[in-house]
């Protein structure tokens, strides 16, 4: 277990001991609906998965090159840093950033590119199946993310209504930020500063 996903949860359940005199930290699997959040294989991906990342984004932007297309906006502010939420909110960050891709990509897959895509979509689709054991279930009632957490989920739930040429660039864009930043910061948890 990622030893930031670890401390997150001891620190947001205590149970009372034995005695009452104490509490003392909850282990993960006395947490209602923890899975376990193995994130610490993500720090770094092999030089294997990175090169075929690397490929991906390179046939896409060959393919750009054969469209005439403008963005104005980006999606993926370069001031945005992960570093910037509490422990607890990157990973709730990171996995929207990550579901908006593998929908981004699977959809560019269906084109020119798929035979380019199977491995990293692969790989994300299991960085994401990893991340979502770390990501507290939603309540259907009750707080909702606020300040900065907020305001990133909000970007990307209006993300699709860009133009799908904008989105994909964006996306593509962003591809090695997000596996070598921002998944790593999740990753290293608490020693992500």
């Amino acid at each position: 277990m990622a030893p930031g996903c670890t401390l997150v949860l001891m620190l947001m359940t205590v149970a009372p001991s034995r005695t009452g005199a104490a509490p003392v930290p909850s282990p993960l699997g006395a947490l209602p609906g923890a899975r376990g959040c193995h994130m610490a294989q993500f720090k770094s991906l092999s030089p294997q998965e990175l090169q075929a990342f690397k490929r991906a984004k390179d046939a896409f932007e060959e393919s750009l090159l054969q469209k005439d297309w403008d963005c104005s906006s980006r999606l993926f502010p370069r001031t945005r840093d992960l570093r910037q939420l509490q422990v607890w909110e990157r990973p709730v960050a990171l996995e929207a950033e990550l579901a908006l891709t593998l929908n981004v990509l699977e959809a560019t897959a269906n084109s020119s590119l798929d035979h380019i895509l199977d491995q990293p979509l692969h790989t994300l689709h299991h960085i994401h199946s990893k991340l979502q054991a770390c990501v507290p279930a939603q309540p259907t009632a009750g707080p909702r993310p606020r300040g900065r957490l907020h305001h990133w989920l909000h970007r990307l739930q209006e993300a699709p209504k860009k133009s799908r040429d904008c989105l994909e660039a964006s996306v593509m864009f962003n591809l090695f930020r997000l596996l070598t930043q921002d998944l790593k910061c999740v990753a290293s948890g608490d020693q992500c500063v």
